[in-house]
């Protein structure tokens, strides 16, 4: 364990100086996080305007939500992305032969290896918002419930990170994955609102077929205590599922993986 954590001090200290050459263009990734938030802000405001209902959410636990996406997408941003598209370059390359020889875990290598800051903004005024809209509530979320959003969100950052993977295993047959990915983004921004404000059909595919619900909604729940155990429960259970069958698919794969090196 010791030696992983050195590893990973290493590869991140590495990425950091790698990404500080171009400071600027931290803060023009700030402006973009800001005005993404502004506009998912502005869509939101302007359906609650209207007289919508979602489903029994009002505006300041909605804003819980969209806090918590953002969040999960500024980790995905820093971290997953990041890792997710050189898996793909690496079996292209031929160059994924040199981290199986390595002496450590390929999945932890592929995973972490890199880290950007890009992502950092969306991370810190998701978390704002979040701290925003629970001191907003009726009654207004304390230290305590704000405590209790951190276990069901680390759960969330699991299933989003074993869906990742899985989809990066498929580079070890069809190297240019850029659609699917791009198709499976749409389909986790969904989670950027309440999933109880869709229709029944897309709240169970929400759910039980892509589990974002898990992922932005039950959180949000647990920081205003309306999260049920069965909830909570399920979440943990379909993040253990899913994180196994990452790596069981992982091993499976590189048995069909032939090196373009040799």
């Amino acid at each position: 364990m010791t030696r992983y954590l050195r590893t990973l001090r290493l590869f991140w200290s590495a990425s950091l100086a790698a990404e500080m050459e171009y400071r600027s263009n931290f803060a023009f990734a700030a402006l973009s996080s800001l005005a993404s938030l502004a506009g998912t802000l502005f869509v939101l405001w302007s359906l609650m305007r209207s007289g919508y209902t979602m489903n029994g959410w009002p505006f300041d636990k909605a804003l819980v939500v969209v806090g918590v996406y953002t969040v999960l997408d500024g980790v995905s941003q820093t971290l997953l992305a990041p890792n997710r598209q050189q898996v793909s370059e690496l079996v292209r390359d031929g160059t994924l032969d040199f981290i199986l020889l390595k002496p450590m875990d390929s999945q932890f290598w592929l995973s972490v290896r890199k880290l950007s800051v890009w992502g950092l903004p969306n991370i810190l005024l998701g978390f704002g918002l979040i701290v925003f809209a629970g001191l907003r509530l009726e009654p207004a979320a304390s230290v305590a419930d704000f405590a209790l959003l951190l276990p069901p969100l680390a759960v969330g950052l699991a299933i989003l990170y074993a869906l990742g993977y899985l989809l990066s295993t498929l580079t070890i047959w069809f190297t240019k994955l850029y659609n699917i990915t791009i198709a499976m983004q749409a389909l986790l921004e969904a989670g950027r609102y309440p999933i109880p404000a869709y229709p029944t059909a897309h709240r169970i595919f929400f759910t039980f077929v892509l589990p974002v619900a898990f992922m932005t909604t039950v959180p949000a729940q647990a920081l205003m205590g309306e999260a049920a155990w069965a909830a909570l429960g399920a979440a943990v259970l379909t993040a253990g599922v899913l994180f196994i069958l990452s790596r069981l698919f992982w091993r499976y794969a590189l048995r069909y993986y032939t090196s373009a090196s040799s």
